[in-house]
């Protein structure tokens, strides 16, 4: 069907509108990427702007041997792979029997999940609890009070509830038991959204603040989102770095620089693996038709 100059026009202004944004998203990355490369001189003289100047890499240099960057790294690859695991499997195992027909009450389970998406017990609530469980210091402060959530569950459920009630039918009749229908068909079928929700919880668990300053008392747990936003605020610790690595020439601008890229590049990393399954898996695990 031809395109009218109205639809024309609204496309025009969408993708205009959609490249503004990818800009400002964009064009701070580059610069920050810029800074942590660049020659000390050009950052001090305010040249840098979006491509290094005088290239540098300084900067790591002093922040690998200066800061405990890789047991933070260490930490975080570890609070994110077992969260992502322990994530999946409860979400999967929740939302399997939520979009099963034959599943009683599954209506009143799922309003009270949902009720826990705009009502919760509150920080110091939660905190006690953890207390009392003696989870403090422990990793798994940070996994077992975020291990299902919600929205994710709900896209996951849709998901399934929207694979054709034939193939259930056909496995019942060639024997096929629940635990080997969820094995063997829904979830190889559930290929995008398992993708899409597998990235949800990578970032979530990837940018970890808050409850790891809450729940974690000893630095030598700290992940890498902690330890860079020490770095980035704590001007005394930057000096040291930057004595410690006297041999080089490094100014805190570019040690900042360096260690945002170093907590972002993983998760850019994953991103294009997972990209293809992404649209496609919200958009049919979140539309029921």
């Amino acid at each position: 069907m031809k395109s009218t100059n109205g639809d024309r026009l609204f496309y025009g202004l969408n993708y205009t509108l959609l490249g503004l944004i990818a800009l400002t998203c964009l064009l701070p990355l580059l610069h920050i990427a810029s800074l942590s490369l660049s020659h000390t001189q050009e950052i001090l003289s305010g040249r840098v702007t979006l491509w290094p100047k005088g290239w540098n890499t300084d900067a790591y240099t002093s922040m690998f041997e200066g800061t405990r960057i890789l047991p933070a790294f260490k930490n975080s690859v570890i609070i994110t792979v077992v969260g992502v695991v322990l994530s999946m499997l409860a979400t999967v195992l929740t939302a399997y029997p939520l979009s099963r027909k034959i599943f009683p009450g599954r209506k009143w389970f799922t309003l009270a999940m949902i009720f826990t998406m705009m009502f919760t017990g509150g920080m110091i609530p939660t905190y006690l609890i953890v207390k009392l469980f003696g989870l403090v210091n422990s990793y798994w402060a940070l996994w077992i009070p975020s291990l299902v959530n919600t929205y994710n569950m709900l896209v996951v459920k849709t998901y399934f509830e929207n694979i054709p009630d034939e193939l259930e039918e056909a496995a019942k009749m060639d024997g096929c038991g629940q635990w080997r229908q969820l094995l063997q068909i829904i979830l190889p079928l559930s290929k995008p959204v398992l993708a899409t929700i597998t990235l949800f919880y990578a970032v979530s668990y990837w940018n970890l603040f808050f409850n790891v300053m809450l729940y974690i008392n000893e630095s030598v747990k700290y992940n890498l989102a902690v330890l860079v936003q020490q770095m980035i605020q704590n001007q005394q610790l930057l000096q040291e770095i930057v004595l410690t690595g006297a041999q080089v020439e490094v100014v805190p601008e570019s040690l900042k620089a360096a260690s945002v890229m170093v907590m972002m590049v993983p998760m850019i990393v994953l991103y294009p693996f997972l990209q293809k399954y992404f649209v496609k898996g919200v958009m049919l695990g979140a539309v029921k038709g």
